[in-house]
C-alpha cells in the first residue's frame, strides 16, 4: 500500500471515529436517565394535572333510575314499572355476606386491598382502544363501578382516563362497603335486569336477601358475559364457559378464606330458572296499579315522586282471592260472551271490588277485560248508576232516624208498603211514580218482601217518608259519592253515580254492624331515603249497629228467598242485593258474609266508553239483571275466596222487626184481596184506595197475630212535573220515563 493510500484509510478511520464518539457522546447514560425522568416527571404532572381538572361528576342518568315494584300482600311481585329499567337498589347488608365475597372473587380478589385501579388492566384496555381492537378486561371493582355509576360504557381513550381518575378519587371518599354496593347494585345481569335484586328475582324467583353461595357465584359470573352465560339461552361452549367462571369464583372464595373446601365440594351448580316475560301492566295488573297509585297521591305521595322510582308497594291484595275473582269473571261471563261476534256483547264490562269488613283491605279486584285494551278500570268509575242496590242504604236511614210511614208508624222489617206499580208517592212535592220491574204490582206488602223482590214503589215512598235529605247523608256517612245526587224521591232507585269501589265500602259497614268501612288497596310504601305510612282509615260508627243488624237481616231474605237466590248456596251465610238500572245499562250485585264483602256490576259501554248502552240481549240470556251474571259471579268468586265455604254466621242483635198496630175495624176490610200464596198481578192503573188490611201475612219473624200498617196514597189525580224539577233523572215524573229494575 502506498502513503498516499495509508493516509487516506487512516482519515477515514478518523472521520469514523469521531462520528462514533459524538454519538456515544450524545447518548450518555446520564442523558438517557435524564430524558427518561423527564418523561416520567412531564407524565406524572399531565396526571396531576387530569386529577385536579376532572371531578367526581353526578351519577349519570340511568344509574339513578329505578323501577318501582309492587307487590301483593304476601310480598310476590304483582309489577315493576318506571322508565323501563329493572332495577331496586337494596343495602349492602341485606346482601348475604358470602354472597358479597363471591362477586369480589369473581372481579376482583384485591378489591379490599387496592387503591380502586389497576394500572396494568388500565393500560392493556388503553392500548387495546387505540389499536382498534376494541373493549379490554382488566378493571378493578371500583373502576366498574365508576364506569356503571358516573360514565358511560363508551370504549374512548378520554372516558378511560376519566375513570382512572375518579376511580382514585372514589376510593378515597368511599368504604369498600358502599364502593360494593354501588356495583352489585349498578351491574347489568341480562333478563333486563339492573342490579342483584333484579337479578336475583329474574334468574331465581327470590329476593337477594335470600340468596345462597351458589346462586350468588352464577350472578357474579353472569358480569362477565350477561348474554353469553344466560343458561337458558347460551350456547354449549356458553354453558361451559359459565360452569368454568362459577368453579372459578368459587376456588378463589376458597383461596381468600371465605369458603372452606368442604363448604365448595358440598356446593352444586346453581341452574336458574326460565325467564318469565317482564312483568306489565296487562290483564288486571294495571288496575290494580293504577289504584294505588290514585291512593298514594291521597297519602302524599306525587306521580313525581313515583316517577323517580325506588318505591317498593305492598298493595292489600290477596294474590289466591285475586285470582279467584279472575276465574269467575272468565267462567261464569267471559266464556259465555261473543265478543267478535255480537255487537251486545262486545258492549259488555265487568267490574269488581272485594274488601275484607273488619279492615277495609282490598283483597281483590277486577278492572275489565285487559288493562291494555280497555284502560278505564270497571272496579273504580263513577259513571253508571248503583240502581237498586241503594234500597237498603234507604231502609238503614229509615231506621237510623226512626222515621214513620205517613199515618205515624215506625218502619222496619215488618211495616207494610202499598206495591202498586206506578203509585205515586205521598207526601212529596218532587211528583214521583216510579214503575216496578215488569210493571208487576205488589198491593201491599212488607218492607221484607218488598227488599227481597226490590219492589220499587215501596222505596220511593219510604224515602219521602225518611226525606230524601236525611236518606243521603246516611248515604254518605256510609260512603257513597256525592256525585249526581239530588234530594229527590227518584233517588231511592239509585240514580245517583257510584262505583263497585264505593258500593263495597258502604256494604261492608252493613257487614261491620254499621262502624265505618273505607276500602283501602295500598299496605305500605317503602323508599330507601323515605316511608309513608298509609294513613289509617277512621273506624267511627256510620250507623248504629241495631240498624246496620237490621239491614243485614233484610238481605239475608234477598238471597234466601229473593232477587238475589243466585248468590244462595249452603256453603255460606249471605246478604245481598241486586241492581239494574234504567234501560238495563247496568246490572249489579252487592253482598257479603261475615269474612267478605264483595260488589260486582256490568256496565253497557258503547263508542268506546263514551256512550252507555243497554246490556239486554248479552250472552243471548235477554235482559242481564243483577240477579243474574253479576249474582253468579259473586257467587262463584265467594265460595273460591273462602276456600269453598265458611261456617262463621252473621251476629245480629236488636233487629227492628217494625211496628204492628191492632187489627183494623172489620168495616175498613175489603172482602176480596190477593193472598199471600197468590202472585202479584200486572197493574197499569194504581188503586186509589188499597186496603188498609194486608194481602200477606208478615214474616215469619212478626208476631202472626197482628196486622201491619199500610201507607194510603193520595186520591187526587196524578200531578204534572213541577216547573224544574224534571232535569233528566229516570223516572222523576209520574208514571216513570222507563223500565226501572229490581
Amino acid at each position: 500500500m502506498g502513503r498516499a493510500d495509508a493516509r487516506r484509510a487512516l482519515a477515514q478511520e478518523s472521520r469514523r471515529a469521531a462520528k462514533s464518539g459524538g454519538i456515544r457522546r450524545l447518548f450518555t447514560w446520564k442523558k438517557l436517565l435524564g430524558t427518561f425522568f423527564g418523561i416520567v416527571l412531564l407524565g406524572m404532572g399531565a396526571f396531576g394535572a387530569l386529577y385536579l381538572y376532572v371531578d367526581v361528576p353526578a351519577a349519570n342518568a340511568m344509574a339513578e333510575r329505578q323501577s318501582n315494584v309492587y307487590k301483593y300482600s304476601d310480598g310476590t311481585v304483582l309489577a315493576r314499572t318506571g322508565k323501563g329499567v329493572n332495577r331496586q337498589i337494596v343495602d349492602l347488608d341485606e346482601v348475604p355476606k358470602k354472597v358479597q365475597h363471591a362477586f369480589v372473587a369473581a372481579e376482583n380478589k384485591t378489591f379490599y386491598k387496592d387503591q380502586g385501579v389497576d394500572l396494568k388492566g388500565t393500560t392493556r384496555a388503553l392500548l387495546s382502544t387505540v389499536s382498534g381492537k376494541g373493549k379490554q378486561g382488566g378493571s378493578t371493582i371500583t373502576q366498574q363501578y365508576v364506569k356503571n355509576y358516573y360514565l358511560t360504557q363508551d370504549p374512548t381513550v378520554s372516558r378511560k382516563l376519566k375513570e382512572l381518575v375518579i376511580s382514585l378519587k372514589i376510593d378515597q371518599q368511599k368504604s369498600k362497603d358502599e364502593i360494593l354496593a354501588g356495583y352489585i347494585n349498578t351491574a347489568y345481569y341480562g333478563r333486563g335486569a339492573s342490579g342483584i335484586q333484579a337479578a336475583a328475582q329474574a334468574y331465581y324467583g327470590v329476593d337477594a336477601k335470600d340468596l345462597n353461595v351458589s346462586q350468588g357465584a352464577y350472578l357474579a359470573s353472569l358480569l362477565q358475559a350477561p348474554s353469553q352465560y344466560d343458561w337458558n339461552s347460551a350456547t354449549p361452549t356458553g354453558k361451559k364457559l359459565v360452569k368454568e367462571r362459577w368453579a372459578y369464583t368459587l376456588r378463589n372464595m376458597v383461596e381468600m378464606d371465605w369458603l372452606t373446601e368442604s363448604e365448595k365440594a358440598k356446593l352444586k351448580f346453581a341452574y336458574p330458572q326460565k325467564p318469565k316475560p317482564a312483568a306489565g301492566m296487562e290483564g288486571q295488573t294495571g288496575y290494580l296499579v293504577e289504584a294505588a297509585n290514585k291512593e298514594l297521591e291521597k297519602q302524599g305521595v306525587t306521580e313525581e315522586d313515583r316517577e323517580a322510582g325506588g318505591w317498593t308497594f305492598t298493595l292489600t291484595v290477596d294474590k289466591k282471592r285475586q285470582q279467584a275473582l279472575e276465574k269467575a269473571v272468565d267462567d261464569q261471563l267471559e266464556s259465555k260472551l261473543d265478543r267478535e261476534g255480537s255487537k251486545v256483547d262486545a258492549t259488555v264490562q265487568a267490574g269488581a271490588t272485594s274488601v275484607d269488613p273488619k279492615t277495609g283491605k282490598v283483597v281483590a279486584l277486577y278492572g275489565g277485560e285487559d288493562y291494555i285494551k280497555h284502560y278505564i278500570s270497571n272496579a273504580t268509575r263513577q259513571d253508571y248508576q248503583p240502581a237498586s242496590t241503594f234500597k237498603p242504604l234507604v231502609l238503614a236511614s229509615a231506621l237510623e232516624n226512626e222515621s214513620t210511614t205517613q199515618d205515624g208508624s215506625l218502619i222496619g222489617l215488618n211495616t207494610v208498603y202499598d206495591g202498586t206499580s206506578k203509585r205515586p208517592v205521598v207526601g212529596s212535592d218532587t211528583p214521583f211514580s216510579p214503575q216496578n220491574e215488569d210493571d208487576r204490582s205488589y198491593g201491599p206488602i212488607s218492607v221484607q218482601r218488598a227488599m227481597n223482590s226490590s219492589v220499587n214503589s215501596v222505596f220511593a215512598q219510604m224515602i219521602v217518608d225518611v226525606t230524601p235529605s236525611a236518606a243521603k247523608q246516611t248515604a254518605l256517612d256510609l260512603g257513597v259519592p256525592d256525585k249526581n245526587f239530588p234530594e229527590r224521591p227518584a233517588v231511592s232507585l239509585g240514580t245517583m253515580n257510584a262505583s263497585t269501589w264505593d258500593m263495597a265500602g258502604a256494604y261492608a259497614t252493613l257487614d261491620n254492624h254499621g262502624r265505618k268501612v273505607t276500602p283501602h288497596i295500598l299496605q305500605s310504601a317503602e323508599h330507601r331515603d323515605r316511608t309513608v305510612n298509609p294513613e289509617k282509615p277512621k273506624r267511627e260508627q256510620a250507623i248504629s249497629r241495631a240498624s246496620a243488624d237490621t239491614v243485614t237481616k233484610a238481605l239475608t231474605g234477598v238471597v234466601d228467598a229473593g232477587s238475589g237466590s243466585a248468590a244462595n248456596t249452603s256453603a255460606y251465610d249471605a246478604a245481598g242485593k241486586t241492581g239494574t238500572s234504567e234501560d238495563n245499562k247496568s246490572a249489579w250485585f252487592a253482598g257479603y258474609t261475615p269474612e267478605l264483602t264483595t260488589v260486582v256490576a256490568l256496565f253497557g259501554e258503547g263508542d268506546g266508553g263514551r256512550k252507555q248502552v243497554s246490556l239486554t240481549g248479552t250472552a243471548n240470556s235477554g235482559r242481564a239483571n243483577g240477579g243474574g251474571f253479576p249474582a253468579r259471579i259473586w257467587a262463584d268468586y265467594t265460595l273460591g275466596a273462602l276456600g269453598g265455604g265458611s261456617g262463621k254466621t252473621f251476629d245480629l242483635q236488636d233487629v227492628e222487626r217494625g211496628e204492628v198496630p191492632a187489627p183494623p175495624t172489620p168495616s175498613d176490610t175489603p172482602s176480596e184481596e190477593p193472598t199471600e200464596s197468590e202472585e202479584p198481578t200486572p197493574s197499569d192503573t194504581p188503586s186509589e184506595t188499597p186496603s188498609e188490611t194486608p194481602s200477606e201475612s208478615p214474616s215469619s219473624s212478626a208476631p202472626p197475630t197482628d196486622s201491619p200498617t199500610v201507607t194510603t196514597p193520595p186520591t187526587s189525580p196524578e200531578l204534572p212535573p213541577q216547573p224544574g224539577e224534571d232535569d233528566g233523572q229516570p223516572g222523576e215524573r209520574p208514571g216513570g220515563n222507563g223500565l226501572f229494575g229490581e
